[in-house]
């Protein structure tokens, strides 16, 4: 129980530290200290799950399995590196005047809370909180994403909050609707929101409900992840946002929003006994890779170029626990920690880039090699590993959920195959030029934070080449628990 309060305590605690002294010079290494303790605990936690197994604590609103503690330490982890990353992307923002003291003490503050709000949701046993906290991490990065104040950061803030907060404005109605279908079997206390009590009675549960619940939860924490056709707010705030907002939102959120799906996506299954559930996340899943592929090729913003990478690569996570069972839902969270990881470490390389360049615009960006090799060719690996090259470990992932799709489905194979193709040429043929073309541009001055970088990639590759047992063991549990 102790890990449990540390982790929700130590992110809540920074917020309100920085929002007394976020503008000083001193926030930026607050904010690292306190996502360096929060990281701390995460690992604590992590390691009472492993050798106790699952933990219920105060009076069961609180539950970690093998599942969600995964996911706490992949958040605990990148938001750590993000914290790192933005230091000195933040104090040469602040250098360039495009931020002040004011919104550097609520960038400060808010990324603390942020971390906060998604580490709830992933701890939480109640439905409830669980639907609280994804609200108010909307809250908090719509505050992040408008930092600039420009038109088109406010633009993209409002896009965020208006669809954003209409679909969780459906899952909220789909909570209730799992309330009213266990009110019968638990009571009307707040047990019959608690999910360990749910999944206790879920075969008992009215079918027509539970299926009724799980299209406005599918449809609301859909839109949280960026499923088409709910994605339109993702491209805009990722692009307008600061990066590393970028990073944690392609990192963080989107994970923690599909985790709330797949935690309903068990109890549907429990108690309708069709395919139902996997199906819908199928079909969302499968469109959202085909339509992210085809647009692609129309990007000219760097971010907005990698944030529809981010909508094909959770549309590919969302496909393989639809699919679900041990290979497809073992696949599905290993590609969780590679895009995460993967991604977070393109945004910080991109970050950079567009610093030097003065622009996101991507054909006014060219030989990265030549101003700065390491931020070059961290770019050019990043791009290949995300891509899904061997060795890195997305060519895992993608290997073990393409492989089960032609086995299980194999109406779903051509789709998949021609959308990876696409995406892998459109992609490479945007970023080539960036870091190989010819270029006037003085190498870059300042030497960027490319530790994180290093961190992420290696760690992607790793998973490539080999999973530690343990890893792959935490794997397997959090596949079974899942269905």
């Amino acid at each position: 129980m102790v890990e449990i309060v540390l982790v929700l305590s130590l992110p809540l605690a920074g917020a309100a530290v920085l929002a007394l002294f976020g503008h000083r010079r001193v926030a930026a290494d607050i904010n690292v200290a306190v996502s360096v303790c929060t990281l701390l605990a995460a690992a604590a936690l992590t390691a009472r799950v492993v050798i106790d197994g699952p933990l219920l604590a105060l009076d069961r609103q609180f539950f970690v399995d093998p599942f969600n503690v995964f996911l706490v330490a992949l958040t605990a982890f990148v938001g750590f590196t993000t914290s790192i990353f933005s230091r000195p992307y933040m104090r040469i923002e602040e250098q360039h005047k495009r931020l002040n003291a004011a919104r550097l003490r609520l960038y400060h503050s808010m990324y603390q809370l942020f971390n906060f709000t998604m580490l709830l949701a992933l701890l939480t046993n109640n439905l409830g909180i669980l639907w609280v906290a994804m609200e108010a991490a909307t809250l908090t990065t719509v505050l992040l994403v408008s930092l600039y104040r420009t038109p088109a950061s406010l633009e993209a803030a409002w896009k965020y909050f208006i669809l954003c907060g209409v679909g969780i404005a459906q899952a909220l109605f789909g909570t209730i609707l799992l309330y009213f279908a266990a009110e019968k079997l638990l009571g009307a206390g707040g047990g019959a929101l608690l999910w360990t009590e749910l999944d206790s009675v879920k075969g008992s549960l009215e079918p027509t409900v539970l299926s009724l619940a799980f299209v406005f939860l599918l449809v609301g924490y859909g839109t949280k992840v960026g499923l088409v056709p709910l994605h339109n707010w993702l491209p805009d705030a990722h692009a307008e946002g600061p990066t590393p907002v970028s990073a944690v939102l392609s990192g963080l959120l989107l994970n923690v929003a599909l985790y709330a799906v797949v935690r309903c996506k068990v109890l549907v299954e429990g108690s309708v006994q069709t395919s139902f559930a996997k199906d819908l996340m199928m079909g969302f899943g499968m469109l959202s890779v085909v339509v992210a592929a085809l647009l692609l090729s129309r990007q000219k913003d760097i971010k907005r170029l990698f944030a529809y990478s981010s909508i094909e690569h959770m549309g590919i996570i969302t496909f393989a626990f639809g699919m679900g069972g041990p290979i497809a839902n073992f696949a599905g969270l290993l590609h969780m920690t590679v895009h995460s990881l993967t991604k977070s470490a393109i945004f910080f390389t991109v970050g950079h880039a567009a610093q030097k360049a003065g622009t996101q615009v991507i054909d006014d960006i060219r030989g990265l090699v030549t101003i700065n090799p390491q931020l070059g060719w961290a770019l050019a690996i990043g791009s290949l590993a995300i891509l899904g090259m061997p060795p890195f470990g997305v060519f895992a992932s993608e290997f073990l959920i393409l492989t089960t799709a032609m086995r299980d489905h194999p109406w779903a194979t051509p789709l998949l195959l021609g959308s990876l193709g696409l995406a892998f040429a459109a992609m490479f043929s945007k970023v080539q030029p960036m870091v190989f073309g010819e270029t006037a541009a003085k190498r870059l001055p300042l030497r960027p934070s490319m530790l994180p970088v290093y961190a992420h990639l290696a760690l992607v590759l790793m998973l490539g080449l080999w999973i530690p047992p343990f890893l792959a063991d935490w794997y397997r549990q959090a596949a079974r628990l899942i269905g």
